[in-house]
């Protein structure tokens, strides 16, 4: 194999690599060769984008404590070497930005999906209670005590909620196996399960939790109740307040469940965020819940009887207005939330991806050589457009007066300051770019060191017009003025830097040239090839990329992280639109009575199917309004606040968020009021 100037000879293939994923990404394959045939390749030249990197392992396998005293005695000993040091807890910054925001929204995700079920343990203890009231009303006709009811009905709840919990976690065991055969090779790491029995036992204690947290107040209500009041709780409930000591049991469960949250999840930021907005999102849902009934019992009833049947049901004594907006609102808030995250996430990664690009990049073009490589293309493709601009890497050391290590940039810029950069230097503005302040030095210029920076790049790192920065240049500190600011378009894939200097301050350092290559449209795949090969023949030392080839690499990255994260997100909201269908099942038993009344009166089968879905609809539609505006809220706070990623509005994500919930919702809906519609008139009305 020719490598520049020499020729090689394969020894072997490599089929892993140790911290690939910390390496910058390249295109085409690795090659790994000695120092003395890289020196006589000539692809390591004084000026070629070469870049060191040396692996150090500490005697004793080092702790955390000692890798940071490490690194500062190395910045200490060599203050301007112009390196940059990285280690196993930090091994790229964009890899560490990436898994980090991950990490937040698995933890966010994870969060919703348990509050989620609560809800739907909360809707199944409320249905639970609503079917045994007239028992508990018994047993207390018959003297049992409050202590005795809360007890025995605890212990059944328990002993279901025990059963669920084993359900689930067998249920959990079989998903992951199934996903990863699924969409394992989509994935940006293939994932190695494992059984931890600490995390089902993990798993079991949060199920416990969540249902005892959802199952005491209700039962504690149930058993403080009269007798009397119990047998009529239905169409005149009582507010009653459990005793003092089951609020206090509630409380205590509460607490160590967000307790238990912030100990066990990967951002407790973001769990400790998610619980103070869960709190405000259930109090703005309670006063909706009791806004609705309050107006439904007070506006004007329509002439349409299934309509005013719909309106009357939502303001009566123990209609559904305060327990279905609460658990479909704070469902369906979460979901939003969880639904914008994602697209926001997914938007800020796609947003890496260029849209029009050059067709090759061209690098260590030596500047001898820049004539002849321009008249090669042009007698290859007479008409492609060749644009040039000198190429150096130089690390920023010095800020104003401030070393760049103690610079608190923000995350967004944290790259600038992290490792080596393009720099390079021009007499005119570079294409792709423009002034916005400041002004460009005049042609010829012979002064003082000035250097153009990047606008978004400077205001974020604090600097203006007339700073002066240091960069370490092959070794030489090298301060400049700060002459103007340039906004760049990044997605264009033009040649820019966000460093670009006076000619005066860098010309004169070793350096190659960097080139694009623009092709006439139409060209073929061939055609592009052969100017490839070619440029290689004439050039050994020149390296060409083809700018799709690279924009493929980044979409094969981006795309795994991006399924990833819809993987996570489909899966919650799946599983949170099946609970919140659940929260319809609290009715049913009311349903069912309701039905053979108007049944034995006459009412048809359309008419009391119509009164339902008003019911319904006014119900859903109003949860869904207040959870479009209560998600859109959170998601933004969490992504502005936590994850630092820009909030992005989407119609999209929000309408398959809603759809699918409340698709599942009035699916299951509709087959509960079929059922309440086939339920036998007479034998129900004699059971009562």
């Amino acid at each position: 194999m020719r490598l520049g100037t020499t020729e090689v000879t394969i020894r072997g293939v490599l089929q892993t690599e140790p911290d690939r994923i910390s390496d910058r990404m390249t295109f085409g394959p690795r090659v790994f060769v000695d120092l003395a045939t890289l020196e006589n390749s000539a692809l390591a030249e004084p000026g070629s984008l070469v870049r060191w990197r040396y692996a150090l392992k500490l005697a004793n396998a080092a702790a955390p404590g000692d890798l940071t005293a490490f690194r500062d005695q190395v910045r200490l000993a060599f203050p301007d070497a112009g390196f940059t040091i990285a280690d196993r807890r930090d091994p790229s910054p964009q890899v560490t930005r990436t898994l980090e925001r991950l990490r937040q929204f698995l933890t966010l995700i994870g969060l919703t999906s348990l509050l989620v079920g609560g809800v739907g343990v909360a809707n199944a203890v409320a249905t639970y209670i609503d079917r045994r009231r007239r028992v508990i009303a018994t047993f207390k006709s018959l003297g049992a005590s409050n202590s005795q009811i809360f007890r025995m009905h605890l212990a059944q709840v328990l002993m279901i909620a025990a059963l669920g919990v084993a359900a689930g976690i067998g249920l959990g065991l079989l998903v992951p196996p199934f996903l990863d055969r699924l969409i394992g090779d989509a994935l940006p790491i293939r994932a190695e399960l494992t059984i931890r029995p600490a995390s089902l036992a993990l798993a079991g204690l949060y199920g416990l939790l969540v249902a005892l947290l959802f199952a005491l107040w209700p039962l504690g209500r149930a058993g403080a109740i009269r007798a009397g009041v119990l047998f009529r709780d239905e169409v005149a409930p009582e507010r009653m307040r459990p005793p003092w000591g089951i609020i206090a049991a509630t409380l205590a469960v509460a607490l160590a469940l967000v307790g238990l949250a912030l100990a066990t999840s990967e951002s407790r930021i973001i769990a400790l965020a998610f619980c103070g907005g869960l709190t405000a999102i259930f109090l703005v849902l309670l006063g909706l819940g009791e806004g609705i009934t309050w107006l439904a019992r007070r506006m004007p009833r329509p002439r349409r009887p299934e309509a005013r049947l719909a309106i009357a049901s939502i303001g009566s004594p123990g209609g559904l207005a305060r327990s279905v907006v609460l658990s479909l609102g704070s469902g369906l808030s979460l979901l939003v939330a969880v639904a914008l995250v994602d697209a926001s996430i997914v938007d800020e990664l796609e947003s890496r991806l260029p849209r029009n690009s050059p067709d090759l990049f061209v690098l260590d073009i030596p500047r001898e050589e820049a004539e002849g490589f321009t008249a090669l293309v042009q007698r290859l493709s007479p008409a492609a457009h060749v644009n040039q601009a000198p190429m150096l890497r130089g690390r920023i050391v010095r800020l104003k007066d401030m070393p760049a290590e103690s610079v608190k940039a923000p995350p967004e810029v944290q790259w600038v300051l992290n490792g080596d950069r393009g720099l390079t230097y021009a007499e005119t503005v570079p294409e792709g770019s423009r002034v916005v302040e400041g002004q460009w030095w005049p042609a010829g210029y012979e002064g003082e060191a000035l250097v153009s920076f990047e606008a978004d790049v400077a205001k974020k790192l604090g600097l203006g017009i007339g700073d002066k920065i240091t960069v370490n240049v092959l070794g030489r500190n090298i301060e400049a003025r700060i002459a103007n600011l340039r906004e760049v378009r990044w997605e264009s894939l033009a040649i820019n830097f966000v460093l670009v200097f006076s000619p005066n301050t860098l010309r004169g350092a070793p350096h190659n040239l960097l080139a694009t290559i623009t092709l006439p449209g139409g060209t073929s795949l061939a055609a592009e090839s052969e100017l490839s090969r070619q440029i290689g023949r004439e050039h050994p030392s020149v390296t060409a990329i083809r700018v799709k080839e690279a924009i493929n690499s980044f979409n094969t990255v981006f795309r795994r992280v991006m399924t990833a994260v819809r993987a996570a997100g489909g899966v919650t909201l799946i599983a949170g639109a099946l609970v919140l269908a659940g929260a319809l099942a609290t009715a049913q038993r009311r349903r069912i009575k309701q039905a053979a009344i108007l049944k034995a009166i006459g009412g048809t089968r359309g008419r009391i199917l119509a009164t339902h879905a008003i019911e319904y609809v006014i119900l859903a539609v109003a949860a869904a309004i207040v959870a479009v505006g209560l998600g859109a809220t959170a998601a933004a706070l969490v992504l502005a606040n936590l994850m630092d990623v820009p909030f992005v509005f989407s119609w999209q994500a929000i309408g398959t968020a809603l759809g699918v919930a409340l698709g599942l919702v009035i699916f299951l809906g509709g087959i509960g009021t079929w059922r309440v519609l086939g339920a036998p008139t007479v034998p129900h009305l004699r059971s009562e």
